[in-house]
């Protein structure tokens, strides 16, 4: 076993029409964007399989376009989550996972299984719902990350759930949603929604220091002392875990920079 994990860096998508300005080079084809991209970070996270199912071709060409440690995080589809009883999603599930994403191949990354607001913790339910995400899909091995946005959330008995069936929560850095930084599975997935489109890299470079080495503690194995846990009582077993981490939302004009400069902190 290696003493640390891999720690990747990215954004969310690819096509952002101030990126022609501030990221991508004034003549680069936009049927390149994503070739130019991926050399420049390492993730990217997929924001349309929220709303549409894609076709086996269109991931295949995703894949055909970028390098060999490169990796797709996939937002799973909205009818899968945005339900009352989240139990009932079987079927939703499925469509999702047999639409064609086996072949990203070794390029999928996590799935992110994004939930409503307004969605409160029904432990039974949620438990349900896990036992619905598979842990392979036709011999490709699957990581499933939830990113709940309740307080209702921030009770050790979800943490505990997420450790047994070895799901991720969201680490987000937002104004709003809870910060899930207790480690649950053997991966850590950030979502830094604070940046302004005012600083140049997004969030302040002393910000990045700082997260750059959240994620390296992570990363060894070890959980960050500045960030809140929700089971203090209950700590994770120190193993080295990969850590994705991804510039989303705030200051999205400079995430890729953001992105980028966190990278370079963290080799």
């Amino acid at each position: 076993m290696s003493k640390s994990g891999t720690i990747r860096c990215g954004i969310g998508g690819w096509t952002f029409d101030p990126w022609d300005d501030s990221f991508y080079p004034s003549d680069l084809a936009k049927k390149r964007q994503l070739e130019y991209a991926s050399r420049q970070l390492t993730a990217i996270e997929v924001n349309g399989t929220y709303y549409s199912s894609q076709k086996p071709a269109t991931f295949a060409k995703w894949a055909s376009e970028v390098p060999d440690d490169f990796v797709f995080s996939l937002k799973a589809s909205r009818f899968c989550t945005n339900r009352k009883i989240l139990a009932e999603a079987g079927p939703s599930v499925e469509k999702f996972l047999h639409q064609g994403i086996e072949e990203l191949g070794s390029h999928l990354g996590p799935i992110l299984w994004q939930f409503m607001g307004t969605k409160k913790f029904d432990a039974d339910d949620f438990e349900a719902f896990l036992g619905l995400l598979p842990k392979t899909l036709n011999g490709l091995p699957l990581r499933h990350v939830v990113e709940p946005r309740h307080e209702s959330f921030l009770v050790p008995e979800f943490t505990e759930m997420l450790r047994r069936h070895e799901v991720a929560a969201v680490c987000a850095d937002h104004h709003d949603y809870p910060m899930f930084a207790d480690a649950t599975a053997d991966f850590v997935y950030a979502r830094l929604q604070k940046g302004a489109d005012e600083t140049p890299t997004c969030y302040p470079p002393k910000e990045i220091d700082h997260w750059g080495e959240r994620f390296k503690t992570y990363a060894a194995g070890g959980v960050p002392d500045d960030l809140p846990l929700v089971a203090k009582d209950a700590p994770a077993a120190k193993t080295p875990r990969d850590v994705f981490a991804f510039f989303i939302s705030g200051g999205k004009v400079n995430a890729p920079k953001g992105a980028m400069a966190l990278q370079k902190r963290v080799g």
